[in-house]
């Protein structure tokens, strides 16, 4: 049988773990998911060791950088956004060939891009953590001239959340959140923006997808926003996942 799984630490309830397993059942496929909680990257070694079907892992927080010098080959793009979240594991005779890629930028630019309108042009990507590299990448591949904000200044593609104003919000209008702010049970959270000054233009994505419907996703609605949560990326995520598992070589 063979075995695919996640590396992380916490890992807790894992969306992928549920979605493999119920794909493996539904399809017929001899494979099982497992969740992988190591409390070190150095951990990563010993889990390829014991299991010797294992075919390919996905990364989470927080080694999707750490786990890249542990890697034999990294894809074009997971090189310049400098985090990986899928591994295939290859067995070459008496070796081990491990292929990095990312999945996040191909989940996130199908997601976004069928309400892109002409209009969107520039994007705030809020928080400068390791999916915004990845939501980055992908505004950059789709046209859109981009601006980071975020509570610290980290340099000069940088703004703070002061910074954003209303004249901002018109010439900036579409607006990512990558940060976990009104995250359930936190649900009564949002960024700090000037929603007032969003209209029928604007785009608010939400990497977030627990609750359906974010404050932040909320109070652009009643301005007139497009929203949408972070689900249908986390699906196409997956399905990514499988294709780089399983691409014929």
């Amino acid at each position: 049988m063979d075995k695919y799984g996640l590396i992380g630490f916490p890992l807790g309830h894992s969306f992928s773990i549920s979605y493999f397993n119920e794909k493996f059942e539904n399809e017929g496929i001899d494979a099982k998911y497992e969740n992988f909680e190591i409390p070190s990257i150095d951990a990563l070694p010993e889990i390829l060791d014991s299991n010797p079907n294992l075919k390919g892992l996905n990364v989470t927080i927080p080694y999707k950088e750490k786990v890249i010098s542990y890697l034999d080959y990294i894809s074009p793009e997971a090189r310049v956004i400098g985090a990986v979240n899928v591994i295939r594991v290859l067995k070459k005779t008496d070796k081990v060939i491990l292929k990095g890629f990312n999945s996040d930028v191909i989940g996130f630019t199908k997601s976004i891009g069928p309400i892109l309108e002409k209009f969107h042009k520039k994007a705030l990507i809020l928080g400068t953590g390791g999916a915004s590299k990845a939501i980055n990448y992908g505004l950059k591949s789709l046209g859109l001239e981009t601006l980071y904000v975020s509570r610290n200044r980290k340099n000069e593609e940088c703004i703070l959340y002061s910074d954003v104003t209303p004249q901002l919000i018109k010439e900036y209008n579409v607006i990512v959140n990558c940060t976990p702010v009104g995250m359930y049970p936190h649900s009564e959270e949002c960024p700090l923006l000037p929603y007032e000054a969003m209209d029928n233009k604007t785009i608010l994505y939400d990497l977030i997808y627990n609750p359906d419907e974010t404050l932040f996703m909320k109070k652009g609605a009643e301005r007139g926003a497009t929203t949408k949560n972070g689900l249908e990326m986390l699906l196409l995520q997956a399905f990514a996942s499988w294709e780089f598992w399983n691409d014929m070589e």
